[in-house]
C-alpha cells in the first residue's frame, strides 16, 4: 500500500557519533524500506548514516510496507527567528528538558523567583504525554479537578466538559496554560537532547541537541516523565505488514479510519483497553492480544457542566491542599480499617459503594491492608471477578479476561478505567487471544501468527506495548556524569538516585516524576507539584546562600535505594511481574522503580534533607 503523505519518515534516527538504539531497531525491522529523499534502502543507509541528511516530513515513495516509527526523532527544529530559545549556542541559567506538566510548573515557579529559564521539548507543542497521545479513546484516568494544576491563575478561567477528559480537551487545556503563563516564548520545540555533561571548570552543564545545537546552563532540570521511551516487541516480520501498524504513542495525529476494518490491539494496559473500546465502535472486528488480564475498574464517566464547576471552585484551594495529604495525591485515601475488621456483609456493601463511585476508589480508597495482606487482597479480587464475570456471556472469553483465580494480587499491576470494555469484547465479531499460552511468533504481510500455528488477518495493528517506564527516558538522552560515564551504564544493573530527584556525579541536576519518586503510585500533577516545589525551594536556597555546586553523595543514593526497596518489600508489589518492577522490558533489572510510602511520607523525608542543610549532598 502507498503511505499517505501525512505520515512522517521515521526510519532515520542518528546519534552524533554512533548508531542510536532507535536506528538499530529501525534497521532490524525495516530493512526493506526506502528513504524517500534518495531511494537508498535502510540497510544501505545503516552502513554510513552520518553522511546523510534526513528530512523530517517527506512524501514517501510508494512502497509496499508501512513505516513503523520507533522513536522520537528530530533532525531540524522548526526554528522561530523571534525566539532566542533556538540559538545555536544557547546560554541560560536553567535549562529544563520537557514541556509537560513538570517542565511548565518548574519554569513558572522559577520565573517568579527571577531565574532565567529555557525549555527544550522534543515534540511540536506543549503537553508532554498529551502532545504524543492521540490514539483512539485516549483520555486521562484521573478525574478533574484533581488532574490539573493547583495554580489559581490557571483554574479560575478554565472548565472541563467531562469527569475524565480526552486528549483533545487536554491539549486545549495546555493552550490555556500557555495563554495564562506565557510559556512558549522560552521553549524550543522539535529539540531533542542527545548528550549532556557537567563541565567542572565552567561549573556549567553542556547540553547537545540532535540537530547539532549546544546549550550551557548552571542548572539542568529533567521533566521528561516516566513514559518517554517506547517499548517494542522483537517479533519477526514487522517490516512485512502491508496494513497500518503504529505504536499507540506514535498514532497519526490525523487518525485512522477503522470503519469496517479488522483491528488488532496488542497489549492490555490502559492504552490497549482504551483503543479496543474506541475502535470497537466502528471497526468490523477487534481482536485483543492479551498477556495478562487487566483488572479494569468502571470509570463512571459523565459530563460536567460549567455551572457545576464554577460553584465548586470556592473549594478548590482546600481540595488541592487535601490531595497532598493522601497516599497517591487523589481526593480520596485508603480506609483506616483492615479488610477483616468488617463482617462479610459490611465488606460487600463497602466494595459495592467503591465500585459504584467508579474511578480508582476500589484501588486507592479500599481497606488499608489491600496492598499488604494476600488474604485481604484476595477478598477484593473475588468481588472484582464476580462483578466483571457477570458482564461476559462467552465462557472462553470470560476465563481469559476475568479468571476465577487471581492472576496476580489486585492493584499490583496498574488497573485501568473502562467504560464498556468487557461488553465490547463479548460481542461475537470480537475476540481475545491469550498470548501467554500461545505467544505471538511473527507478523506477516497480512496479519499475526501465534505459536499454535494460527494466522489471523488484520488491516490495522495497534501496538499498545508500553514503555521502558520510569528509567528509560533518562537513560536514552546521553547523560554523563562528571567522569564521563553514561547514566545508562551506571543504571545498567539497577537504579540509584537520592530522593528520587538527584543522582551522584550529576551536580546541579534535578529531575521529577521519574525513578524512585512517588511517580507511578501517584496522580501526576500532585507528584509534579510536590517535587517541583522542593526543587524550586532547593534552588532558591542555593541562590540565597551563594552555593554554586550541589551533588548527591553515593552514600545517600545507597540509603535511598534501601528505603525504596524496604518500603516495597512490605507490600505485595514484588510478587507481581509489572512495569512498576521493571519486568515489562526483557533484560531490565527487576527492582521497585517507585517510592511506595505515599506522598505525605515522601514529602516529609525530602523536606528534612533540605531543612538539615542539604543533608545527603555535597555543596561548594
Amino acid at each position: 500500500m502507498a503511505i499517505e503523505a501525512r505520515m512522517p519518515i521515521m526510519l532515520h534516527v542518528v546519534e552524533r557519533n554512533e548508531l542510536s538504539e532507535a536506528w538499530q531497531m529501525n534497521t532490524r525491522i525495516s530493512a526493506r524500506l526506502q528513504c524517500a529523499c534518495c531511494e537508498r534502502s535502510s540497510a544501505q543507509l545503516s552502513s554510513n548514516p552520518s553522511t546523510h541528511t534526513y528530512p523530517i516530513h517527506q512524501t514517501p515513495s510508494p512502497i509496499d510496507t508501512m513505516v513503523l516509527r520507533t522513536d522520537i526523532h528530530v533532525q531540524d527544529a522548526h526554528k522561530d527567528s523571534n525566539n532566542d530559545s533556538y540559538a545555536d549556542k544557547l546560554d541560560t541559567e536553567v535549562l529544563i528538558v520537557g514541556a509537560g506538566f513538570g517542565g511548565i510548573y518548574l519554569m513558572h515557579k522559577l520565573r517568579q523567583l527571577g531565574f532565567k529559564c529555557k525549555i527544550y521539548e522534543a515534540g511540536k507543542e506543549l503537553g508532554g504525554i498529551w502532545h504524543w497521545n492521540c490514539y483512539p479513546g485516549a483520555r486521562v484516568d484521573t478525574q478533574i479537578p484533581i488532574y490539573e494544576y493547583s495554580l489559581p491563575e490557571v483554574w479560575k478561567d478554565w472548565t472541563w466538559s467531562e469527569r475524565y477528559p480526552g486528549f483533545a480537551e487536554l491539549r486545549r487545556y495546555f493552550e490555556h496554560v500557555d495563554k495564562v503563563l506565557d510559556v512558549k516564548k522560552d521553549v524550543a520545540f522539535d529539540t531533542r537532547v542527545v548528550g549532556a555533561q557537567f563541565d567542572k571548570p565552567s561549573a556549567k552543564w553542556i547540553v547537545e541537541t540532535e540537530d547539532g545545537r549546544q546549550a550551557t546552563s548552571r542548572y539542568l532540570l529533567l521533566a521528561t516523565g516516566f513514559a518517554a521511551k517506547r517499548h517494542f516487541p522483537d517479533w519477526m516480520g514487522m517490516d512485512k505488514f502491508k496494513g497500518e501498524i503504529h505504536h499507540s504513542s506514535f498514532w497519526p495525529d490525523a487518525g485512522i479510519d477503522v470503519s469496517g476494518k479488522r483491528v488488532a490491539v496488542v497489549g492490555t494496559g490502559s492504552t490497549g483497553v482504551q483503543i479496543a473500546q474506541e475502535t470497537g465502535k466502528t471497526a468490523g472486528s477487534v481482536t485483543v492480544f492479551q498477556r495478562t488480564p487487566n483488572l479494569a475498574l468502571p470509570m463512571q464517566q459523565k459530563e460536567i457542566t460549567q455551572e457545576e464547576q464554577e460553584e465548586r471552585k470556592a473549594k478548590y484551594p482546600e481540595i488541592y491542599k487535601d490531595r497532598m495529604k493522601t497516599f497517591a495525591g487523589f481526593q480520596y485515601d485508603f480506609l483506616q480499617r483492615n479488610t477483616f475488621d468488617d463482617s462479610p456483609e459490611e465488606r460487600e456493601a463497602f466494595y459495592e459503594k467503591l465500585f459504584t463511585n467508579g474511578g480508582f476508589e476500589f484501588w486507592l480508597a479500599n481497606y488499608k491492608d489491600l496492598l499488604y495482606v494476600k488474604e485481604a487482597n484476595t477478598q477484593a479480587y473475588n468481588f472484582w471477578a464476580k462483578k466483571t464475570r457477570a458482564r461476559i456471556s462467552d465462557s472462553r472469553k470470560r476465563d481469559i479476561l476475568a479468571p476465577s483465580t487471581p492472576p496476580h494480587a489486585f492493584g499490583t499491576k496498574r488497573p485501568s478505567l473502562e467504560q464498556n470494555y468487557y461488553e465490547m469484547l463479548d460481542r461475537p465479531e470480537n475476540d481475545v487471544v491469550d498470548i501467554k499460552k500461545t505467544p505471538i511468533t511473527e507478523v506477516t504481510e497480512t496479519g499475526i501468527k501465534t505459536e499454535d500455528g494460527q494466522h489471523r488477518e488484520f488491516d490495522v495493528i495497534a501496538l499498545a506495548t508500553g514503555f521502558d517506564s520510569v528509567t528509560g527516558g533518562m537513560k536514552n538522552m546521553g547523560l554523563k556524569n562528571v567522569d564521563g560515564v553514561s547514566l545508562s551504564e551506571l543504571w545498567k544493573s539497577g537504579t540509584w538516585s537520592y530522593l528520587g530527584m538527584s543522582c551522584a556525579g550529576f551536580p546541579n541536576m534535578f529531575f521529577l516524576y521519574g525513578a524512585q519518586g512517588p511517580t507511578a503510585f501517584s496522580n501526576g500533577p500532585s507528584c509534579v507539584e510536590c517535587q517541583g516545589d522542593w526543587i524550586v525551594d532547593a534552588m532558591k536556597k542555593l541562590k540565597d546562600e551563594d552555593i554554586k555546586y550541589v551533588d548527591a553523595t553515593r552514600e545517600a543514593e545507597e540509603e535511598w535505594r534501601r528505603k525504596v526497596t524496604e518500603l516495597s518489600d512490605k507490600t505485595l508489589f514484588p510478587g507481581t511481574s509489572s512495569w512498576y518492577m521493571g519486568a515489562n522490558v526483557p533484560g531490565k533489572p527487576r527492582e521497585q522503580l517507585n517510592y511506595a510510602g505515599g506522598i505525605p511520607l515522601y514529602e516529609k523525608e525530602c523536606r528534612e534533607a533540605l531543612d538539615n542543610g542539604f543533608q545527603g549532598f555535597v555543596t561548594a
